[in-house]
């Protein structure tokens, strides 16, 4: 049985003004080859926070449960009952979109009236779906200049929305600008100047090009829409500067959409700041992994873990796998996994920071399309890529924090298919990791119990093709990359205790 959880405005809030309701029209999409001013369009309502009375719930509150049928009979089942332009609604049925999801049958009505609305539900549950439609259905009422402008964390995670954007917005004509690094910040810059309809780019990109032309925060002057995708992340300190040259740039009178898998003190603490009557929608309570995920644990000694992973990989397709993600915890591992696996003859791309932006799409892309059927990644991944076929994850590291255990998993097991984890549990801190991860979850691990016994035959293939990585590595200068990345981090510990201070 769907679980819905929970929906209720947030509490941080006073009680919503009633504002009369302007009857619905449908709109068809209409598109502004050569864009021209529109009147100044008269802002929504706003409500401004009332913090004395936040340990108040509002009158209006409603609390809404699972299988609760008063409130499921209130709740939209179809995307047509949702309230969108029948031009969405046969666009999700042309791309398989048959039934909203939870997140998109609460949400969805709550930002068509104009509410902030903040989404937690977990990975797979079409939570870009959920901003992505009341945004396009406003653009095809009113498509003059830039409507919306999306945030995300990572790179590969802009490139998929804006990818997810222009899928949804085709009928409209949508022009869809991602601003992302590692690719020609002028011609980006010359693309904002043209007023695209839909802007998605990681923080430190739009914040930069804000800062090198200040003219293009004029750009940003009726945006409409902020989201912030994976928000609990795009709200982490590192992007605290940039945030604020880019909040600074948007109308104060704004709908703001903050999605993600896990709710955070940020994402609260930024709601309070909020002027809008926000809505609060919770797909699950607390950090849990999909019943159809099989979740095991292999013991593992320190020097032998390239051998059991080359092992687990090498029967692939004995335990019909047709994909994989290895979850690591650094870039160098994942560059050296990468050279090993290439010394076996084993196919298999990589995914970290330290690779260029065009070589990091591309490896997205050669996992994601079955050309190659493993994928090594750091945790830039583990969070919000829409890749549908992954069969298996392995934590060839133990993540340092639950969260990042149940994001990394998340990859796998989704839309009710089954899946399967592995985590290898090698020194006595995995053991407390995986104590941890077990408290959060809910539930125990299991040991692996599939056949280990010939796990040593390739015990000096694999050990040869160490020492040919390692070396590698080192011609490659990957060694000095990760020393720079080192003295990189430490400067901005430094910036940043002494700003605290």
């Amino acid at each position: 049985m769907e679980v819905d959880g929970e929906a209720r405005p947030f509490l941080l809030f006073s009680k919503p003004k009633s504002s009369k309701k302007k009857p619905k029209q449908e709109a068809e999409p209409q598109v502004h080859t050569q864009p021209e001013e529109p009147p100044n369009p008269s802002p929504s309502p706003a409500i401004e926070p009332d913090l004395r009375d936040s340990d108040k719930a509002p009158a209006a509150a409603v609390t809404e449960h699972a299988g609760d049928d008063s409130a499921a009979a209130a709740v939209p089942s179809t995307f047509a009952e949702l309230g969108l332009s029948q031009w969405l609604v046969d666009v999700c049925d042309s791309l398989g979109m048959r039934v909203p999801t939870a997140v998109q049958r609460r949400c969805i009505p709550r930002a068509l009236e104009g509410r902030d609305v903040l989404g937690i539900a977990e990975t797979g549950s079409g939570k870009t779906a959920a901003f992505a439609l009341p945004i396009l259905h406003r653009l095809g009422e009113d498509p003059y200049g830039v409507a919306a402008l999306a945030l995300a964390p990572t790179r590969e995670l802009a490139a998929q929305l804006a990818e997810q954007f222009r899928a949804l917005g085709a009928p409209l004509g949508l022009r869809c600008l991602a601003a992302i690094g590692g690719f020609d910040s002028l011609g980006q810059a010359k693309g904002l100047a043209r007023r695209p309809h839909v802007v998605v780019a990681t923080p430190g990109r739009i914040a930069t090009l804000i800062n090198d032309d200040p003219d293009l925060a004029k750009v940003f002057a009726r945006t409409k829409f902020l989201v912030l995708d994976e928000a609990d992340r795009v709200l982490d300190i590192n992007f605290e500067e940039d945030l604020r040259v880019i909040f600074g740039s948007l109308p104060k009178k704004r709908q703001t959409f903050l999605f993600s898998a896990t709710i955070s003190d940020n994402l609260r603490s930024l709601l309070e700041l909020s002027g809008n009557n926000s809505y609060f929608f919770e797909a699950y309570e607390g950090f849990k992994t999909v019943d159809t995920l099989k979740q095991l644990y292999i013991h593992v000694p320190p020097d032998a873990k390239e051998l059991y992973l080359f092992y687990l990989l090498s029967k692939m397709n004995e335990d019909n796998i047709r994909s994989v993600i290895v979850f690591v915890s650094t870039c160098r591992t994942c560059q050296y996994l990468d050279f090993l696996l290439e010394e076996l003859g084993h196919p298999a791309v990589s995914l970290h920071s330290h690779k260029p932006q065009s070589r990091r799409l591309a490896a997205l892309h050669n996992f994601k399309s079955s050309k190659v059927p493993v994928l090594l990644a750091t945790d830039v991944a583990s969070r919000g890529l829409d890749i549908q076929t992954v069969d298996l994850v392995i934590n060839y590291d133990v993540p340092r924090y639950p969260r990042d255990y149940i994001h990394r998993v998340g990859r796998t097991a989704r839309a009710t298919r089954g899946g399967l984890s592995i985590s290898f549990i090698t020194t006595q801190r995995d053991i407390r990791l995986l104590h941890e991860i077990e408290d959060v979850v809910g539930k125990q691990l299991g040991a692996y119990d599939g056949e280990m016994r010939d796990v040593n035959k390739d015990a000096t293939k694999v050990f040869k093709a160490r020492r040919l990585a390692n070396m590698k590595m080192a011609d490659e200068g990957h060694e000095d990359k990760v020393q720079a990345r080192k003295e990189q981090k430490k400067r901005a510990q430094e910036r940043k205790r002494k700003h605290d201070e």
